[in-house]
């Protein structure tokens, strides 16, 4: 079964640890520097593929080398690239990002060809076959805030396959435009920050109930170090993180929604699936970049 992951590509160029910007011409020596893919369509998609699934992904990147690089890397990770859309003269989407040696992750971010993508770009043939459909980062694509893309949405939907969503920024502006989505997906994963923008609300719950009645099935805002709430119909359920050794924090959202999509996909719950998205979070959190330290279901579910 098909999952097509939709938004966000971005290449991000990892160093850590740095605990300071050089003065002048200084240089600072570091443990490691990375290039990988990422963002909330990307990095999501090189997850979905170590815990096992089939996917394509969908969004738009420019004509230069980080696209040349980009599309090389999701071909060597398992990801199908082929409907990707390159926009000529424009650059595709990269972060610099220097990981603090707590993991927190500071960024210089360019968003690129991101910021074009509209619903002409997508593959809507490939998005009704597929078993799963993930919005990454739809508050920055705003141009699939398209009525013929909620149409197909809520059309798939119907049919069984799962919709998921999750944000990018923490922009109050962006993050409410991506509340237009809601009624057409199963299930939104922001952040407790972006959950809070979004709503105006003042606890993490609240906000998820804010979003609820916007007319997904599901919220589940992710709280960093202290796990994750599950929020739905039937409840409320904390699901608490899992203990590791955090060397960088990129991307954790991203593989915290690969392992919940995973887990639905293989018919689990959604407090269960949630636990599947916290292993593949912890795993994540143990190196550097959006890809590092998982590497198949097995062993990411050993956490549990």
């Amino acid at each position: 079964m098909t999952v097509a992951t939709v938004g966000v590509h971005i290449v991000d160029i990892l160093t850590r640890p740095v605990e300071r910007i050089p003065e002048g011409q200084d240089t600072v020596l570091v443990d490691q520097i990375r290039l990988t893919a990422a963002g909330a369509a990307a990095g999501t998609a090189v997850d979905l593929v170590k815990l096992g699934n089939d996917v394509i992904t969908m969004g738009a990147i420019g004509d230069d080398e980080l696209a040349d690089f980009l599309l090389m890397v999701l071909a060597k990770r398992g990801v199908d690239a082929s409907r990707l859309v390159r926009r000529t003269g424009e650059q595709t989407a990269a972060s610099i990002l220097p990981i603090r040696p707590d993991g927190g992750r500071p960024s210089f971010h360019v968003p690129g060809a991101n910021l074009s993508v509209t619903y002409a770009d997508l593959d809507a043939d490939v998005l009704r076959r597929a078993g799963a459909i993930h919005l990454g980062g739809m508050d920055v694509t705003f141009g699939l805030g398209d009525p013929a893309f909620f149409e197909l949405l809520d059309s798939v939907r119907s049919s069984g396959t799962i919709v998921t969503m999750d944000l990018l920024s923490e922009m109050p502006d962006l993050l409410g435009m991506a509340r237009a989505f809601l009624p057409h997906v199963d299930y939104v994963l922001p952040n407790e920050a972006q959950a809070l923008l979004m709503t105006g609300e003042q606890d993490a719950e609240s906000a998820a109930r804010a979003l609820l009645a916007d007319g997904p099935l599901g919220v589940l805002v992710t709280l960093g170090a202290s796990g994750s709430l599950v929020v739905t119909e039937a409840g409320t359920e904390h699901v608490p993180a899992l203990k590791t050794d955090v060397s960088d924090t990129t991307g954790c959202g991203d593989a915290y929604c690969a392992g919940f999509l995973t887990g639905l996909l293989h018919d689990r719950d959604v407090p269960t699936a949630a636990r599947w998205g916290t292993a593949a979070a912890a795993r994540v959190a143990t190196g550097l970049g959006s890809d590092a330290g998982l590497t198949d279901l097995e062993s990411t579910l050993s956490l549990l």
